[in-house]
């Protein structure tokens, strides 16, 4: 998930025509994968052991997250990896200062409230959208040092965990808007299907 409304326009390139053509970028030290690559579809797998190489994975992926400059949240999906681990930094919210959150195999426990707030996803770059969802969660799953943990969360933190949960099963924050605004949206995602992949 992208913290910003919007990408910087720097995103943008011109075509022959003139018109707006979206410029995906290469990552490091793994490579996010964008909307129209078939993994982004796809259900992640349990991680049945964390060993030093999910460990090793879980800093790669806050590295890579770190790299966008706006990323607050990513799954191991977007950057092809089909495990159930999500990372989440935040930052400061509301005063309040967050940790950054390595989550294996993170399941929604209960939910309460609801709240539209705008999204925008790494893997959709310059596209957001408000999007529902529920206001307070609770999430379980697993840290780094294979402890289980209970995150009660509302404000950012809810949406972020939400919206990277979906990622693991193959759900798009587009998939949670309406029609009508999907329509709205088509020429963007259009755009950002055939832009030429990052190798």
């Amino acid at each position: 998930m992208s913290k910003r409304r919007r990408k910087p326009k720097s995103t943008a390139a011109s075509d022959v025509n003139g018109e707006e053509s979206v410029v995906l970028r290469e990552t490091a030290p793994l490579q996010l994968r964008y909307y129209g690559d078939p993994v982004l579809r796809k259900r992640a797998e349990l991680v049945t052991e964390i060993t030093d190489v999910e460990r090793q994975l879980a800093v790669h992926m806050l590295e890579t997250l770190y790299a966008t400059g706006n990323g607050i949240g990513l799954a191991a999906t977007q950057v092809g990896i089909l495990k159930r681990l999500i990372i989440v930094d935040i930052g400061e919210e509301d005063d309040e200062a967050y940790e950054p959150l390595v989550l294996f195999n993170p399941e929604l426990m209960s939910v309460d409230g609801e709240i539209v707030v705008e999204e925008g996803c790494l893997s959709i770059p310059d596209v957001t959208a408000e999007v529902k969802r529920p206001e307070r969660i609770v999430v379980e799953g697993i840290d780094v040092q294979n402890e289980s943990v209970r995150i009660e969360a509302d404000g950012l933190l809810a949406r972020v965990l939400q919206h990277e949960i979906d990622h693991l099963n193959g759900v798009l924050f587009i998939d949670r808007i309406g029609g009508l605004k999907r329509q709205l949206l088509k020429d963007d995602l259009l755009k950002i299907q055939q832009a030429e992949r990052p190798a």
